[in-house]
């Protein structure tokens, strides 16, 4: 069986995906979808027999797909995913979800009544330092996590703008909040702080807040602190967890996980590709209907994006946000 895959998006990630795609068996990718003509075409000169769209209605009425990737940045959501709704054709979609829950929302609420496949790029599940660290966690108590996500202002003149990016909570550190989700549980209430220090004044037009430090309680009682900055040098940065347990100190890095277990220090460094795992799953999932693989798909996403959006609101709010008052049927409960 031969799977036909399109690609929305010329970026970055539909490049990862692309390659990965184009090596599996049984898989052709088919069509790209740029925001203009010519960077599609350039994107499909680099695969076999692939055709350029700059119209993803165009794009979709030409080509008979199996499956679609959507990699295009946070403001442009919305009318992609409810496109491919409507033709039932299954997709992965690349994080976060929007700048905001309404269109999130919208989509979710239309998923509710189909069996479509859906997949989300929470990449960071699959790695297996975090199957190693779940099965850790699973033998001891574990008490709190701190952690954070540092960096520099990525280059692309959306990231900086609040209304097309999200912010830096939103658009990076969303997957150290969904890494929590995965391995600690539900959060239960959200209280955070933002600030703007120092891109307004070295960049122009710079609306996102470049420090934030977000408190989160989970229903199980656990305590973490993730914190955020986009102020650093580019080649300068810090992302990681910090997971507290009564069995000792695990540390997770973009690449593996440090251990501490009552003194005695052990290290695990990742092999298997998590973006190759992620592709996997989606294509099996694709192909046989068998979902069990994908460990992220719309419904789920959607609960991790929900916590980093209720971080923007209790930071202009100044309060604390219950997420169960925060939420009502996958709709934002505006008080």
């Amino acid at each position: 069986m031969m799977l036909n895959v399109g690609i929305i998006g010329t970026g970055w990630f539909s490049g990862v995906h692309a390659k990965i795609l184009n090596k599996m068996d049984g898989v052709q990718i088919k069509a790209i979808c740029g925001t203009s003509q010519d960077k599609a075409d350039k994107f499909a000169k680099d695969f076999n027999d692939v055709k350029g769209y700059s119209s993803v209605v165009n794009m979709l009425d030409s080509e008979k797909l199996d499956a679609v990737y959507i990699c295009v940045p946070p403001f442009a959501h919305g009318e992609i995913e409810l496109e491919l709704l409507n033709r039932k054709i299954p997709f992965l979609v690349e994080k976060p979800l929007g700048v905001d829950l309404d269109i999130p929302a919208d989509i979710l609420s239309n998923l509710q009544d189909q069996t479509l496949i859906t997949s989300v790029g929470y990449h960071f599940r699959y790695r297996d330092s975090i199957a190693l660290l779940k099965k850790e966690l699973n033998s001891s108590t574990l008490g709190m996590v701190t952690g954070g996500w540092m960096g520099s202002m990525p280059s692309v003149p959306w990231w900086r703008n609040q209304s097309t990016s999200g912010g830096q909570f939103i658009e990076q550190t969303t997957h150290l909040v969904d890494l929590l989700r995965y391995t600690v549980g539900e959060v239960d209430e959200v209280y955070s702080s933002f600030g703007k220090r120092s891109l307004s004044e070295q960049y122009e037009n710079v609306s996102v807040h470049d420090v934030g430090t977000v408190t989160l309680k989970f229903q199980n009682g656990v305590i973490a602190n993730l914190s955020n900055t986009c102020i650093l040098p580019e080649g300068d940065s810090s992302v990681g967890l910090d997971y507290y347990t009564n069995e000792g100190l695990f540390h997770v890095g973009f690449d593996g996980m440090n251990s501490s277990k009552k003194g005695t220090t052990s290290s695990f460094k990742d092999e298997a590709n998590p973006y190759e795992k992620e592709n996997n799953a989606f294509i099996h999932a694709v192909k046989t209907g068998d979902r069990s693989m994908i460990l992220s798909d719309y419904h789920d996403a959607y609960k991790t994006h929900a916590v980093t959006v209720a971080a923007l609101h209790s930071a202009e709010k100044g309060k604390t946000i219950r997420l169960s008052e925060y939420l009502n049927n996958g709709k934002i409960v505006r008080t």
